[in-house]
């Protein structure tokens, strides 16, 4: 029995066009909260917006690769960083140019510095989670985002505070090596409201692997006259086993 379409010509002139893009969260902690990358769009459509950076993949990329280089290009830094695909974003009116499907990413890691905007951005800043217009901010500091990128970042957000409740991936928010207070006010800042700090560090502690001790950096030792403090470094686990539920 021959296979659907055997025999048939396919005429790629009945489809219209589609292009592929990458739209990136890139999460970071600054001053205690949790921040995503934004850039100012310099061009329409949506000139004058916020929007996540983003950009078309190249003929010669994947989805991956594009990702990488616009994250690259965004923050100056190419190395250090926890990425993974995110969802695809393919509503038909998405992008008023063309019929556009979005492969967005999810990316974070500590200390990253000022961006730098690229070609089609006015510029480029880190903003609070708190103060987009995501559901359950009350008082946005930005009415609306570009494209359906308010969608994207909101999903974005989700995945980032969900990952935190089953894998270890709170070691990549910090630089090693740090202390365990430094590591709870990573899930403070991600999910909004820190876990029980007891609860938190007896969980750390008893799950192989996902912190090892390590060295005091220079600078850092405990006072005169207080027990030495503790550093540590991430760990070989990559998933927590029961997870470590927001309240």
């Amino acid at each position: 029995m021959p296979e659907r379409g055997e025999g048939t010509a396919y005429d790629a002139r009945v489809y219209p066009p589609v292009a592929v893009t990458v739209d990136l969260c890139v999460f970071t902690i600054r001053s205690g909260a949790l921040h995503v990358l934004l850039v100012e769009r310099g061009e329409d459509p949506f000139g004058g917006l916020w929007a996540l950076p983003g950009g078309f993949v190249e003929p010669h990329e994947d989805a991956a690769q594009a990702a990488a280089r616009e994250l690259a290009e965004e923050t100056g830094v190419d190395s250090g960083f926890h990425i993974e695909q995110l969802a695809s974003y393919s509503t038909p009116d998405r992008d008023p140019r063309m019929r556009v499907v979005s492969i967005a990413h999810v990316a974070f890691a500590p200390d990253l510095p000022e961006p730098v905007a690229g070609s089609d951005a006015a510029t480029a800043r880190w903003w609070a989670v708190a103060d987009l217009p995501l559901d359950g901010t009350e008082t946005p500091a930005l009415e609306r985002l570009a494209f359906d990128h308010a969608t994207i970042l909101g999903d974005g957000v989700e995945r980032v505070r969900a990952k935190l409740e089953y894998t270890t991936l709170a070691t990549s928010f910090v630089a090693s090596p740090f202390t365990l207070g430094e590591l709870h006010r990573v899930y403070a800042a991600v999910w909004g409201t820190p876990p029980h700090r007891g609860t938190f560090i007896r969980k750390v502690l008893s799950t192989p692997g996902f912190v090892e001790l390590a060295d005091a950096p220079s600078g850092r030792a405990s006072g005169v006259g207080r027990p030495p403090t503790a550093f540590y470094a991430a760990g070989p686990a990559t998933h927590l086993h029961p997870a470590l539920l927001r309240g």
